[in-house]
């Protein structure tokens, strides 16, 4: 999950962060590790989506999703338990080197052509120990800033540039699926390329000494194990308790939030469709390798676009405000270029709705982090990662049942066109009795 932050920083802040050589070292780390993982997911995509031996489902999709996410859904709350109790380079230089293994072991998987759920529990597996990973750098982070001025712009800098490392990697492992031949062996190339990167995040960090990024021993490390898993059981219900009881804005915003991530499933499973099955030919992977790779990245053009455009907007309509306007213009656009079902008005489709499911994002993150008691916050946000990943598997197994597999699901856009229309109306009629918080004009951004 990402947190506000800056969107821009300032260069001498830039300069002093990259003067510390413990903040280097994590960084080159995440930037491997995260180069990695958009590797990985693409060799998922490939496999699941592009593999010529099986014709692609919604469910065969819905089911990559899980895979992705879940552990995010399972084990996300739990992560910070484990974190605080082992050394966090550890787990950066152990998780990254299982990593390797593992997706070793996946490719020689995918080459026996293994039945799908056997790949699946493996790759979910990856995934599992990615949890810990994301987790870790971030808590790390403070470990090696030890300048709380410069703490805030390192926050700012790392994520930002994971996710754009992130975003390299699965570029270049697109290009690199371009130039393959179709079949099992194309997929375990990818893999066997992410596990390379994996193994070269787990050497970066070990030019990071044993105890260099903590933790540092507090009262719960002694505490048995069970017994604080047990205690964050308890604190994500009192998560839940305190949102609805006292903290009203952000219980709408994340309900409101909930419901726009679950139409931005729902059409990102329709928009693999298309790619995979209506824009080329299904046996022409090629073609529909390049048309998925566009529309993603056009995707990924708007969420950046929103991390410019959202401190505007809210100057001048207010955080809630911006929010309602994000679910009213998805609404109106959803049907206005989806329902052509053809190329140019879908990737233009997935740039906006890109824009507005990330402006609806960093609205929520400032109403949660503004109406919410500092005490509670973590916890808070805790429910919030389930709600916002748990959503979006949702809405891949409601597109399983309801598409076809060309993608061509008249129903799918107006349900989502519905959705947003109900979640805009809702959401605004909340507004006129919230708190002023939620309707702050703030110039808010976020790392992408």
């Amino acid at each position: 999950m990402s947190i506000i932050g800056h969107a821009s920083v300032p260069s001498g802040r830039a300069k002093a962060l990259l003067r510390l050589s413990g903040f280097r070292r994590l960084l080159g780390t995440r930037l491997l590790s995260q180069l990695s993982d958009g590797i990985f997911q693409v060799s998922l995509a490939s496999y699941v989506v592009f593999s010529p031996e099986r014709q692609p489902t919604a469910g065969s999709i819905a089911s990559a999703f899980a895979v992705l996410l879940l552990p995010f859904c399972l084990f996300g709350p739990f992560a910070g338990v484990l974190l605080d109790r082992w050394r966090r380079r550890q787990i950066l230089l152990y998780g990254n080197l299982i990593r390797l293994l593992l997706c070793a072991g996946t490719a020689w998987l995918v080459l026996l052509r293994v039945p799908t759920p056997v790949f699946f529990t493996a790759a979910l597996l990856v995934t599992g120990v990615n949890r810990f990973i994301l987790a870790g750098l971030s808590a790390a982070l403070p470990q090696v800033v030890r300048d709380r001025s410069l703490l805030v712009s390192a926050n700012a800098i790392a994520p930002t540039m994971g996710t754009v490392a992130t975003t390299i990697g699965g570029g270049a492992a697109f290009i690199v699926r371009l130039f393959l031949p179709a079949g099992p062996h194309a997929n375990a190339a990818l893999l066997v390329l992410a596990g390379l990167g994996y193994g070269s995040a787990s050497l970066a960090s070990r030019t990071m000494s044993r105890d260099e990024l903590g933790p540092e021993r507090g009262p719960q490390a002694r505490q048995p194990l069970l017994q604080v898993i047990a205690e964050t059981t308890e604190g994500l219900v009192d998560g839940v308790r305190r949102l609805v009881r006292d903290s009203r804005p952000a219980t709408y915003a994340l309900a409101a939030l909930t419901t726009l991530r679950f139409c931005y499933g729902l059409l990102l499973v329709l928009l693999l469709m298309l790619c995979r099955n209506t824009f080329a030919t299904p046996s022409d992977q090629s073609a529909g390798i390049r048309w998925l790779g566009l529309a993603l990245a056009a995707s990924a053009a708007g969420f950046f676009t929103a991390a410019v455009v959202t401190p505007w907007a809210t100057r001048r309509v207010g955080v809630g405000g911006w929010l309602v306007w994000c679910a009213a213009l998805a609404a109106v656009l959803t049907p206005a270029l989806g329902l052509l079902f053809a190329p140019i008005p879908i990737i233009s489709a997935a740039y906006l709705l890109g824009l507005f499911s990330q402006g609806a994002k960093i609205s929520t993150d400032t109403i949660v982090q503004t109406s919410v008691a500092d005490f509670y916050r973590g916890r808070v946000f805790s429910v919030y990662d389930v709600l916002f990943n748990g959503s979006l598997v949702a809405a891949a197994a409601v597109a399983a049942a309801l598409m076809p597999s060309s993608g061509r699901s008249v129903v799918v856009i107006v349900m989502s066109s519905l959705l947003y229309a109900l979640t805009a109306l809702a959401y605004g009629l909340t507004l006129r009795h919230s708190r002023p918080s939620a309707q702050l004009h703030c110039p808010v951004s976020s790392s992408v």
